[in-house]
């Protein structure tokens, strides 16, 4: 069995600068609150051992950070992966089936629309609502290996939001 827990970045902003690209958006005031108080509500939650996956978007790596600061692994331990950054499902599956049987448990830190359509095809009771930015969602795949997971192998484990409470 193998656990995959998608994390849609926090709540970010365009607002501090116009002349940013997509890619350096940071996260607004709302996003660097609900990235650390979303990883200590699940630090406890999410099962170790686990590796963490991210887009280098600036706001995928910084809500990465957060979680990784709430789980004790230090940030040079985060794999930045180009790929996830605008990502179609498609994409995403080629990437997952492609992590080191080692990490049975991974957390990838990424976008919309991508991130929703993807566990929409793992998970086919998948709500069919957008994840929200810093939503959580963990699948349990029956794959032995990662490079068996396919579409609809899925189970939905955990989804979390941070107005959920």
């Amino acid at each position: 069995m193998r656990l995959l827990t998608l994390i849609r970045h926090a709540k970010s902003s365009w607002d501090n600068n116009t002349e940013l690209s997509d890619f350096e958006r940071p996260l607004n005031a709302r996003g660097r609150k609900d990235a650390p108080e979303m990883a200590e509500r699940l630090a406890t939650e999410l099962e170790q051992p686990l590796k963490l996956v991210s887009s280098p978007a600036l706001r995928a790596i910084t809500t990465a950070q957060a979680f990784a600061d709430a789980l004790s692994i230090a940030h040079k331990d985060i794999h930045r992966e180009p790929r996830i950054y605008e990502a179609t499902p498609g994409t995403l599956l080629e990437i997952v089936r492609a992590f080191d049987n080692r990490h049975h448990h991974v957390v990838m830190f990424g976008h919309n629309p991508g991130f929703s359509d993807f566990a929409r095809l793992l998970v086919t009771d998948f709500p069919t609502i957008e994840m929200q930015t810093c939503a959580i969602a963990t699948i349990e795949l029956g794959a032995p290996s990662w490079s068996f997971v396919g579409l609809g192998d899925g189970k939905l484990r955990r989804y979390r939001y941070p107005k959920e409470h």
